[in-house]
């Protein structure tokens, strides 16, 4: 049986889960009978996830086109900063306030998201399958450093992190998702997740320790783990770690 040929261009960040030779410009790909377009892209190997604009033959279309033989495809990563509503978005507008379930592999990134006042599910043992629901019924974008989730057929939203170190995992997020305008540090619990108020000191005064209570008088508690937060040297370390990043 004679194979059917298409033409595929990746574009921006989508070329980081291309071999090198099909990076950054049109490569051959060939197929049975008449497959969806996000079935060829997980084929090649980028998650329909990170997919926001297809373009076949210089017109917009959806997932579930059928490819043709003949067929030049131009594949775009979703865009968090340009207007493109004048084409077929493949989902729904970015989200201004987003909210995020982590994988596994990125507590350390969960903390440093929450310390800067983001929604950061996170627990060490999530299965796929629980990341997967609650990303669907809160309206949560998955954060993983696992391929293999963002390829399940009912992820909506997901991003791929490509560091390693989680300082640099927290400066990618912040300029792929453009998340500058919405920082807010300390207005949540970098331990639960929980949202931080300001509290009485008199409130709380059985709980906290001789030279705290002694030295310290503006306390900030947590309203869904109790945790107790003050500014000591924590807190100026922290704020100084911000400085760098933003």
């Amino acid at each position: 049986m004679k194979l059917n040929k298409a033409f595929f261009r990746f574009y921006e960040e989508l070329n980081d889960f291309l071999p090198t030779a099909k990076k950054k410009s049109f490569f051959l790909y060939s197929f049975n009978g008449n497959p969806s377009v996000k079935d060829a892209i997980e084929a090649i190997g980028v998650p329909h996830t990170e997919v926001d604009l297809i373009l076949v033959n210089s017109k917009s279309v959806r997932f579930s086109y059928q490819l043709k033989d003949g067929d030049i495809l131009s594949v775009y990563p979703v865009f968090e900063t340009m207007d493109i509503s004048n084409v077929t978005h493949l989902r729904k507008r970015p989200l201004r306030e987003p909210k995020y379930i982590l994988d596994v592999h990125l507590g350390k990134l969960a903390k440093l998201l929450r310390m800067l006042g983001f929604n950061a599910l996170y627990k060490n043992n999530y299965s796929d399958i629980e990341i997967v629901r609650t990303s669907n019924a809160e309206k949560r974008i998955i954060l993983t450093r696992d391929l293999g989730i963002l390829k399940i057929k009912d992820v909506a939203r997901g991003y791929w992190i490509r560091s390693q170190s989680p300082k640099k995992q927290l400066t990618e997020m912040i300029n792929h998702f453009d998340l500058y305008s919405s920082i807010k540090p300390f207005h949540r619990c970098m331990a639960c997740n929980g949202i931080i108020k300001k509290i009485k000191k008199e409130s709380i005064s059985d709980n906290l320790q001789h030279k705290t209570k002694k030295y310290y008088n503006e306390f900030y508690q947590c309203v869904s783990c109790k945790n107790i937060y003050w500014k000591g040297s924590h807190y100026y370390k922290m704020k100084s770690f911000i400085k760098g990043i933003t």
